[in-house]
C-alpha cells in the first residue's frame, strides 16, 4: 500500500496528542477521521471547551467524533474503512471489536518504556518514582491494558528540574519522531514485533484528587518527586490555614529540620523552609487558594509571623 494513502483513523484528546495528530496532517498522512473525548466545562463559569483534538480537527477540517462511551458507539468507525488506527492519550478503553475494524491494525503511542508504567499516568509517575530515563513506546494495541507486541521504542532523559508540564512537552516530540519514523514501516508490513516481558511488567494508575495532597511523611526525596510530577497540573498541595497552598517548585534546603513535621522553620528573603521527617524543603513557587501564583518571597512578604505556623 502507499503509505500516505493509508486511511488513517485517530483517536486522542490532550494537547499532548493533538501535537502527534497535527504532526501526522501536516506530513499529509490521509487522516480521515479523529476520535476524542467529550467537550469539557472548564474553569468557574463551566464553560464547554472542546478537546485540543478537536480543535485541530476543526483546523484541517477533519471530523471529530465524541462518542461518550466508545464501547458502546463504534459503528461508525466501519463507514470512515480505516486501514490504521493510532491511539495516544485518548482516555479510554477501547474494546476489541473496534480494534479489528482496520484493514492494518491499531497501534498506540506509550508514554514510557514498555513493559514497564502501564496504565493512564506513565509520564507523571516516572516523575513521582524518581526515574531517570523514560521514552514513547509503539505498540499493538490489544484488549488488556497496554499488552501488546512493542514495535519500536525511543529514549528519553528525565532531569533533576523536570516537572511532568515539561516532561509533556519532551514526550510529544518524542512521540512525533517514533510516529513519523516507524509508521511507514508499520504500514508495509516491516515491523514484526516484540512480545513483553510480563514478569518486568509495573503500573501508572491515573493520578486521583487524593494523591494531589502531599504527605508529610514522605521522605525529602519522595516529597520533591511528588511535587514535580504533580506540577503544573493539577498541583500537589498542602493545608495553610486551612487554605489549600499549592507547590509549584521545591528544593531541599542546607537548613536542620524541626522536630515537627511541616513547620516552617524559615520565612525571609532568603526562603521559605519547612521541616520534614530527614531534613527540610525550600518552597520556591507557590500558589493559596484564591491567589495567584507566585514566588516564595511575594508569599513572604504578604505574610508575617510565619515562623512555627504548621503546613498540613
Amino acid at each position: 500500500m502507499e503509505t500516505k494513502s493509508c486511511r488513517i483513523l485517530f483517536m486522542g484528546t490532550s494537547e499532548i496528542s493533538s501535537y502527534v495528530l497535527e504532526s501526522l496532517i501536516l506530513a499529509n498522512y490521509n487522516v480521515v477521521g479523529a476520535i476524542s473525548q467529550p467537550d469539557k466545562a472548564v474553569g468557574r463559569k463551566k464553560i464547554l471547551t472542546p478537546t485540543s483534538v478537536k480543535l485541530v480537527c476543526q483546523k484541517y477540517h477533519i471530523n471529530c467524533y465524541q462518542p461518550i462511551k466508545i464501547r458502546n458507539d463504534f459503528e461508525f468507525v466501519k463507514d470512515l474503512k480505516p486501514d490504521v488506527i493510532i491511539t495516544f492519550a485518548y482516555g479510554q478503553i477501547v474494546p476489541q471489536e473496534l480494534l479489528d475494524i482496520p484493514t492494518i491494525g491499531s497501534i498506540n503511542l506509550h508514554g514510557s518504556i514498555l513493559p514497564k508504567l502501564r496504565g493512564a499516568a506513565p509520564i507523571q509517575r516516572a516523575i513521582i518514582n524518581g526515574d531517570k530515563i523514560t521514552g514513547i513506546t509503539l505498540m499493538e494495541m490489544v484488549n488488556k491494558m497496554d499488552a501488546g507486541k512493542m514495535y519500536a521504542k525511543k529514549y528519553l532523559n528525565i532531569d533533576d528540574d523536570d516537572n511532568s508540564t515539561t516532561l509533556f512537552n519532551k514526550m510529544k516530540i518524542l512521540a512525533k519522531d517514533v510516529i513519523l519514523e516507524y509508521l511507514p514501516l508499520y504500514i508495509n508490513g516491516s515491523l514484526k514485533g516484540e512480545e513483553q516481558d510480563e514478569s518486568q511488567v509495573s503500573f501508572a494508575n491515573m493520578i486521583k484528587k487524593d494523591d494531589e495532597k502531599l504527605k508529610l511523611d514522605l521522605t525529602c526525596k519522595q516529597f520533591i518527586n511528588w511535587v514535580r510530577g504533580l506540577s503544573e497540573n493539577p498541583g500537589g498541595y498542602l493545608y495553610f490555614k486551612n487554605k489549600k497552598l499549592i507547590l509549584y517548585k521545591v528544593k531541599l534546603s542546607l537548613l536542620s529540620p524541626s522536630n515537627c513535621l511541616g513547620e516552617i522553620i524559615n520565612a525571609d528573603k532568603n526562603s521559605l523552609t519547612f521541616s520534614l521527617k530527614d531534613g527540610a524543603i525550600d518552597i520556591l513557587e507557590l500558589k493559596l487558594e484564591g491567589k495567584n501564583k507566585m514566588s516564595y518571597k511575594d508569599f513572604v512578604n504578604g505574610h508575617h509571623d510565619l515562623l512555627g505556623e504548621i503546613l498540613s
